[in-house]
């Protein structure tokens, strides 16, 4: 008997390794290589959507270093226009400033002109006036002192005397 469990153990081994060979064998045929196949695409898929994250990252940072270029330089640009505005607003204030100086020294120039000519037209008329009022007086004067024929024969008297010939 012991024979016989011997046996039918050594049978039972041939046969369970028979089952397992063929087993493995019909695995391999159908189901191995589908399941193999599934696992190399997902681990080939888990590969391409790591290399597209980093491909992507690589991307985002490039593009934040260009965003922060166009920054830069936009802020560059904005304060050249900036100052170049403070300066052109200088420029045209101090021209302004130097136009007002420039009219204002002209009214100036001309009101003193304006003032010179009223002068001298009203020290014309009190000299013609004047003349008049000499021309008037002494024409009384003369009047006065030449009504009488003593004292024109003084005049002419006195005139001569005052008279040297030469």
């Amino acid at each position: 008997m012991e024979k016989l469990i011997e046996e039918f153990s050594i049978g039972l081994f041939f046969w369970q390794t028979v089952i397992f060979v063929i087993l493995i064998f019909i695995l391999k045929k159908y189901a191995w290589g589908p399941i193999l196949k599934a696992v190399n695409d997902r681990e080939q898929g888990i590969k391409d959507a790591l290399q597209s994250a980093e491909l992507a990252k690589e991307e985002m940072e490039s593009l934040k270093a260009d965003n922060d270029k166009i920054m830069k330089q936009a802020r560059v640009e904005r304060d050249a226009l900036l100052k170049e505005a403070r300066d052109l607003k200088n420029s045209i204030v101090s021209q302004a400033k130097d136009e007002a100086k420039t009219e204002a020294q002209k009214i100036i120039e001309s009101a003193n002109e304006a003032i010179k000519n009223e002068k001298n037209a009203a020290v014309s008329d009190i000299k013609k006036q004047v003349a008049s009022l000499s021309i008037d007086i002494a024409e009384k004067l003369l009047k006065e002192k030449l009504s009488d024929d003593n004292k024109q024969m003084q005049i002419v008297e006195e005139l001569l005397k005052d008279v040297k010939l030469k």
